[in-house]
C-alpha cells in the first residue's frame, strides 16, 4: 500500500492563509485527477501527498503521504456506532498501539489520516483462505493489546450504557437495542415491507435482547468492533508486522464480542475457528486472564448475535445493488446474498420459515421493479402479467388497475405486509380506486399437512353472486406474474385507517362476534355449493373426514410418526381400526368456512361483527363441523359455547341440525386428535411456528396430547422418554 507518484496539490498561498475549506478543496481537486482512491461501506479514502503550505498546517513534512477520508453520502445506515468521532478513538489508542493512524485534522464532512505504509491483508489473502498462523497469533496480540488502553481515555460512553463494566449479559444486551436503534428503526421506512416479506418481524432485535443468558463477568476494554482483512495492514518493514486501522466502530465493552466479530467478518475457513480462538485466549491471558473466563459457553451468543445484526445490513446491500443493475446475474447474485444471511441469522433471531432461493427471488424481483419504475410511470415489462380467465374483469377493478396494484405491492411498508402460515398478504393503495385492496400470494415453499378442496376464488365468488349475508373479501383479480408466480386480489377488510393492522378475537369471541358468526354460518347454508363443488354429498361426510385424518397421518414424514409412535399415538392403519367405532348422524350438507381459527376473523364495527378471511380451506359438509372446528380453534368461554349453540340450533333448519346434542363431541375428538398429529409434526419439522396460531396450539401440546390419546383408549407409552414428553410442551 505504499505511495505512488502523483501530482502535488494546487495550493498557492502561504501556510497562514489556507483555510480549511480551501484545504478541502485542494485535497478534493487533487484527489478526482491524481490520488489513489478507494471506496469502503463507509468512507471514500483519497491517499495523497501534501504540498508544502498545507505540510506546514498539518505539521508534516511537504511531500507527506495522508489519507483523506470523506463519509460516503450514500451509505446506509448499517452498522453501530458507540463514538460518533474516530479521531478521539485514535488519540486514546496512540499510546498503547503506537502505530495506528493520527488524525492530523478534522474538517467539516471530512477526516485527513497520516498514510500506514503497507498492504491490506484482503489484498494477499482473500476471504476464506486460510490465514498462516504467525498472522493469526499477530491479530490475536492487536486484540489483546487493546485491553491495556485505559477506561479514562476514552471519549465518554453513550446513555444507558451497563454500569457495571463487568456485565456481559448487559452489555450484548445493550448491542442488540443498538442495532435496532441504530440500523433496523433508521432503514425501517425504506426496507421494513421488503424484511416483512421475508419473514423478519420488526421486533426481531428487541426479543433477542430478551433472550441474552445470563453469562460469565468479563472485564470491559476497548474494542476494535470491525478487525477484518480489509482493515489490517500488513506493514512492509514487519515492525510491527500488522496494523488496526479504521477505528470508527471501536466500542467499549466484553473482549469476546470483538473475538466473535474478528471470527465472522475475517471470514476464516471453519477449520481454523479453534486456532484463533485459541491463539486469541493465550494473547489475552498475557495481559488480562479474567477476560478469558466463560470463553467456551459465552463465545456463541456473541457470534450469534453478529449473525442476527448482519441480516439487515446484507438484505439492504444486496436490495440497494438491484437499484443500478436490473440483469438476471445481478438479481441471482442478490438472491444468493440473501439466502446465505436470512440462513445464517434463522437461529438467533428465531426465523422458522425461512424462504426457499425461488421465493427470495420473486420478492427481490418485486422490490427491485417497484422502485425501478416508481415515480417513472409503469415500466411494461416489470409488471406483465397474465389473467386467469376465471375470473372475469370487474367493471369496479378492471384489469388496468392490476399492474397498479403490482407496482404498489414491492414497495409497501412493513405495516401493510402480512405474512400468514400459507399466504403473503399485501394491502396497497392503487390509483382510481377509493379503497385499498390486498395483493395475495401463496408462500412457494410451505408444504401444508392440512390441504384445501375448493378454489378459493370460486369460494368467495359464489359467495359474492348469492347475495348471502356473509362477510367475506371479494375476488378482484386472479392471475400469474413474473416467472408465473401466480397471485389474487382481494378487497381489504382491514380498519379504515389503512395503516392499522386487522384486528383478530385472538382470546375469543365477544357475545354479538358470536351472533353474528352463528347468523354467517347459517347464511352460508344458503350459498349454492354445488357451483363450486358439484359432487359434494356423495357419500357421507363424517366417513370422508375421517378417511382424511388417516390419510394425513400416513403422509406425515418418517421422524414425525417414529415420535408419534413413541409417544403413543397410534400408525394411520390403527388409527383408521379406531376411528371407525365411531359415526354421526347424517345431516344436510353446505359450504364450510373450514378453518375459523381467530385469525381468519376480523373484526368489524357492524352487525355481522366479524369478516371472514382466508377461505383457502373452505369445503362442502356437515355445518355442525364448522362450528364445532371453530370452538376448538379459538378460546371459547362455556357461557360463549352454550350461546353459539343455542342460536345456531334456533336459526338453522332441522336438517342442519338434528342429533347435533349428540354429535358436536365426536366432531370435537377428531380435531383434538388431528391437532395431535398437526402439533406434533409442525414441532419435529418447525413448519409454521412463526404463526400467532401455530404457535398458540404448541404451547398447550402436553394437553392436547393427553386429550387424544385418552379419546382413542390409549395412554401415553411408559417406555417413552419422559423428557421427550417434557420437550415437546
Amino acid at each position: 500500500m505504499g505511495a505512488t507518484p502523483v501530482s502535488p496539490l494546487v495550493a498557492g498561498e502561504h501556510a497562514t492563509s489556507v483555510r480549511p475549506s480551501a484545504l478541502y478543496g485542494a485535497f478534493a481537486r487533487t484527489a478526482a485527477t491524481a490520488g489513489r482512491t478507494s471506496h469502503g461501506f463507509h468512507n471514500h479514502n483519497h491517499v495523497l501527498p501534501v504540498t508544502e503550505p498545507v505540510a506546514r498546517l498539518l505539521g508534516c513534512a511537504p511531500g507527506t503521504t495522508v489519507i483523506v477520508r470523506i463519509p460516503r453520502a450514500e451509505a446506509l445506515p448499517v452498522v453501530i456506532r458507540t463514538w460518533q468521532n474516530e479521531a478521539s478513538i485514535l488519540r486514546a489508542v496512540k499510546g498503547v498501539l503506537p502505530n495506528v493512524p493520527e488524525c492530523l485534522f478534522e474538517g467539516d464532512g471530512y477526516a485527513i489520516h497520516s498514510y500506514v505504509d503497507g498492504v491490506p491483508l484482503s489484498s494477499v489473502c482473500a476471504p476464506s483462505k486460510p490465514v498462516d498462523t504467525l498472522l493469526v497469533q499477530a491479530m490475536a496480540g492487536l486484540l489483546a493489546e487493546m485491553a491495556q488502553v485505559r477506561r479514562r481515555a476514552l471519549p465518554p460512553l453513550p446513555a444507558g450504557w451497563p454500569a457495571n463494566h463487568q456485565d456481559s449479559q448487559g452489555f450484548l444486551q445493550t448491542l442488540a437495542r443498538m442495532a435496532d436503534e441504530q440500523i433496523r428503526k433508521p432503514n425501517w421506512p425504506r426496507f421494513g415491507g421488503l424484511f416483512a416479506a421475508l419473514g423478519i418481524p420488526e421486533d426481531a432485535l428487541i426479543r433477542l435482547a430478551e433472550r441474552v443468558p445470563v453469562m460469565a463477568r468479563r472485564p470491559y476494554s476497548l474494542l476494535h468492533g470491525d478487525l477484518h482483512r480489509g482493515n489490517v495492514i500488513v506493514s512492509y518493514g514487519g515492525t510491527p508486522p500488522l496494523i488496526c486501522v479504521d477505528w470508527e466502530l471501536a466500542t467499549y465493552g466484553d473482549p469476546l464480542h470483538d473475538l466473535a466479530t474478528h471470527l465472522v467478518r475475517m471470514r476464516y475457513p471453519e477449520f481454523q475457528w479453534g486456532e484463533v480462538i485459541e491463539a486469541w485466549a493465550q494473547a489475552m491471558r498475557r495481559v488480562r486472564p479474567a477476560a478469558v473466563q466463560g470463553l467456551a459457553k459465552d463465545l456463541r451468543h456473541y457470534i450469534a448475535f453478529e449473525r442476527a445484526q448482519s441480516v439487515y445490513p446484507d438484505v439492504m446491500r444486496a436490495a440497494q445493488s438491484l437499484e443500478l443493475q436490473h440483469d438476471q446475474k445481478s438479481l441471482d447474485l442478490a438472491t444468493e446474498a440473501v439466502r446465505q444471511a436470512l440462513e445464517a441469522a434463522a437461529e438467533p433471531l428465531g426465523l422458522r420459515n425461512v424462504p426457499g432461493e425461488r421465493e427470495i427471488g420473486r420478492i427481490l424481483y418485486r422490490w427491485q421493479a417497484s422502485r425501478r419504475s416508481g415515480g417513472l410511470g409503469l415500466a411494461a415489462r416489470d409488471f406483465d402479467w397474465q389473467p386467469d380467465e376465471r375470473v372475469p374483469e370487474r367493471a369496479d377493478f378492471p384489469r388496468t388497475c392490476v399492474r397498479g396494484a403490482l407496482l404498489a405491492e414491492g414497495v409497501a411498508p412493513a405495516s401493510r405486509v402480512l405474512k400468514g402460515t400459507a399466504h403473503l398478504n399485501t394491502v396497497v393503495n392503487v390509483p382510481g380506486v377509493a379503497a385499498p385492496v390486498v395483493v395475495r400470494r401463496k408462500v412457494s415453499d410451505v408444504c401444508p399437512r392440512e390441504r384445501g378442496f375448493l378454489s378459493e376464488h370460486a369460494v368467495l365468488r359464489e359467495i359474492e353472486n348469492s347475495r348471502a349475508e356473509v362477510a367475506a373479501p371479494k375476488i378482484l383479480a386472479l392471475g400469474w406474474s413474473h416467472q408465473g408466480e401466480p397471485f389474487a386480489v382481494h378487497t381489504y377488510v382491514g380498519p379504515p385507517d389503512r395503516d392499522g393492522a386487522p384486528v383478530h378475537p385472538v382470546h375469543g369471541l365477544l357475545p354479538r362476534e358470536a351472533d353474528g358468526l352463528v347468523d354467517q354460518l347459517r347464511a352460508l347454508t344458503a350459498v349454492d355449493y354445488r357451483q363450486v363443488d358439484p359432487t359434494a354429498g356423495e357419500g357421507g361426510f363424517f366417513t370422508w373426514l375421517c378417511g382424511q385424518l388417516v390419510s394425513l397421518v400416513r403422509d406425515l414424514p418418517k421422524q414425525s410418526q417414529q415420535v408419534a409412535r413413541f409417544l403413543g399415538l397410534p400408525d394411520a392403519d390403527r388409527l383408521e381400526q379406531i376411528l371407525s367405532r365411531h359415526s354421526v348422524s347424517p345431516r344436510d350438507p353446505a359450504l364450510l368456512h373450514g378453518d375459523l381459527n381467530p385469525w381468519n376473523l376480523v373484526r368489524r364495527d357492524d352487525s355481522l361483527a366479524l369478516t371472514i378471511i382466508d377461505w383457502e380451506m373452505a369445503l362442502v359438509g356437515d355445518p355442525l363441523y364448522d362450528l364445532v372446528r371453530h370452538m376448538h380453534l379459538t378460546p371459547t368461554r362455556p357461557e360463549i359455547r352454550d350461546r353459539m349453540f343455542r342460536r345456531w340450533e334456533h336459526t338453522l333448519e332441522p336438517r342442519y341440525t338434528k342429533d347435533w346434542r349428540r354429535d358436536w363431541r365426536v366432531y370435537r375428538w377428531i380435531e383434538i386428535v388431528r391437532s395431535a398429529y398437526v402439533d406434533l409434526d409442525r414441532l419435529v419439522t418447525g413448519a409454521s411456528l412463526d404463526a400467532p396460531n401455530v404457535r398458540r396450539a404448541l404451547e398447550s401440546y402436553a394437553m392436547t396430547l393427553a386429550a387424544a390419546t385418552g379419546f382413542l383408549g390409549l395412554s401415553v407409552r411408559p417406555k417413552a422418554n419422559p423428557y421427550l414428553a417434557r420437550a415437546l410442551a
